[in-house]
């Protein structure tokens, strides 16, 4: 197994991906990190990290990625991130919600092996306003 390397660099990706409530793109990474790094360093991060089962990336509707912590289950092998996506219109934002899983009914000798549901409308926080 390949050895997992740990940088400042790294290190800061994961505490802002792990310490947000909602997913984040790559500009908001490279805005909260000042100059800490460049952009090309957080993408190769940030890909090191999906790699090493860290963390998952969402399309959201605008066709933005997005990174999002990875929750237990996940290793460098495989990820487990068959939960809903919602995507806020208002702000933007992309939650993870872990506790709603959708069942799905394919076709017969369709084999699914990972899903990504992505529900837009407003959040509760635009909601509000």
């Amino acid at each position: 197994m390949k050895q997992v390397r740990n940088t400042h660099a790294k290190t800061e990706i994961l505490n802002l991906i792990n310490g947000s409530d909602i997913a984040l793109t790559h500009s908001d990474i490279q805005k909260k990190l000042g100059d800490l790094c460049n952009r090309v360093t957080i993408y190769r991060v940030l890909e090191r990290l999906e790699n090493e089962g860290e963390i998952h990336k969402i399309v959201n509707i605008d066709g933005v990625v997005n990174f999002a912590k990875c929750t237990g289950k996940c290793t460098h092998e495989q990820h487990f991130h068959n939960h809903i996506h919602f995507n806020c219109k208002e702000c933007h934002s992309v939650t993870c919600i872990e506790n709603a899983i959708p069942e799905i009914s394919l076709p017969a000798h369709f084999i699914p092996q990972e899903y990504n549901f992505i529900i837009s409308g407003i959040c509760p926080k635009c909601a509000v306003k």
